[in-house]
C-alpha cells in the first residue's frame, strides 16, 4: 500500500503490473483535496462495492456458501451451458478458480457438468434443479438489497445513478487508458 508521494516515485512490483491502482492512490492520497474524502466519489465507489460484497458473503454464508459460489450459480442461470474457460472469462478469474468452485458445487449437487457435443475435452456447466431454491434466496436478498440501497431515492434518481455509473465503467474500458489486465 502507499502511504505517501515518496512511494510513488518508486512503486513497487504490483504497482507496476497495475497501474490504475497508482493513478487512484495518487487520487485519494492528494495533499489539497477539495472534497472531505466521505465525500469524495471513489472513496464512495470503493465504500459501497466493499460493503455490498461484506453483505453478500454474510448472506452466502447462511446456505453454506461463499459470495463465488453465488455468483457462478446467477451467471449459470443466466447462460447456462458455459465452459469452464468461457466462465472464468466472464467472471474475469483464472481457470483453476472457477474449477475448483464448480468442483463445491458439484459437490452439492446445484451444478453438473456435461460434455460438449463438439469437443470431448470441453465440458459444459448446467445447473441442477436442487440449485433452484438457492436462485430464488439470491435473488430475494438481490432485491432487499436494491430496496435498501435505494430507500429513499426516487425513480429517476436510481436511473441516473444506473446511467452514471454505466458511463464511468464505459470510460475506464475505453481505449488505451487501462492497460489489459485492468479490463
Amino acid at each position: 500500500m502507499i502511504r505517501n508521494r515518496e512511494q510513488l516515485r518508486k512503486p513497487d512490483r504490483k504497482m507496476r503490473r497495475h497501474p490504475l491502482r497508482q493513478i487512484i492512490t495518487l487520487l485519494i492520497i492528494t495533499p489539497a483535496m477539495p472534497v472531505p474524502l466521505d465525500r469524495d466519489l471513489l472513496f464512495l465507489l470503493s465504500d459501497v462495492g466493499r460493503l455490498v460484497r461484506i453483505n453478500a458473503d454474510r448472506r452466502a454464508r447462511e446456505d453454506g456458501m461463499t459470495r463465488a459460489q453465488w455468483v457462478i450459480l446467477a451467471r449459470l442461470e443466466r447462460m447456462g451451458g458455459l465452459s469452464q474457460k468461457e466462465l472464468a472469462d466472464a467472471l474475469e478469474v483464472e481457470p483453476i478458480t472457477v474449477g475448483r468452485l464448480v468442483d463445491r458445487l458439484q459437490g452439492r449437487g446445484l451444478v453438473e457438468r456435461r460434455p460438449d457435443p463438439f469437443d470431448r475435452r470441453i465440458w459444459r456447466l448446467h445447473l441442477t434443479p436442487d440449485a433452484a431454491p438457492i436462485l430464488a434466496r439470491i435473488e430475494a436478498y438481490r432485491a432487499e438489497l436494491h430496496a435498501r440501497i435505494t430507500a429513499g431515492l426516487d425513480r429517476e434518481t436510481v436511473h441516473q445513478v444506473v446511467e452514471a455509473l454505466l458511463n464511468m465503467k464505459s470510460e475506464l474500458l475505453s481505449g488505451d487508458r487501462v492497460p489489459d489486465e485492468a479490463a
